[in-house]
């Protein structure tokens, strides 16, 4: 039952973003950039496990992975705009951005970042 209410609510969230984007872009876009999924993960996690360091572990490689994330957000609407169809560009985006994902991971592995 708990596992359904966690589903349910991380459902209602997105799909209230995405309700909320059909009529006003900007406030959805606004929701969209706070880090509700982390914080909902944070409580998740928090909840099944009352461990604080998985927490702490949790935010910090979050912090870490937002840069490269943030490619997908430059991605996509270039493919678009480039006349791409949504799916194929969405597809595309996602796996670019895995690519930067990788890279990123090499590079802050040889700066001493331990992920």
């Amino acid at each position: 039952m708990y596992i359904i209410l966690k589903v349910l609510i991380t459902a209602l969230v997105v799909v209230g973003i995405s309700e909320i984007g059909k009529r006003f872009s900007f406030a959805a876009g606004i929701l969209a950039s706070l880090p509700l999924t982390s914080i909902l993960a944070f409580i998740w996690l928090y909840q099944d496990t009352k461990n604080t360091v998985e927490i702490i572990n949790l935010s910090y490689v979050i912090f870490w992975m937002v840069i490269p994330s943030l490619f997908f957000f430059l991605a996509l609407p270039f493919l678009l705009k480039m006349g791409w169809r949504f799916y194929p560009a969405l597809l595309t985006s996602g796996i670019l951005m895995f690519g930067v994902y990788s890279v990123y991971t090499i590079v802050l592995n040889k700066f001493g970042v331990k992920l």
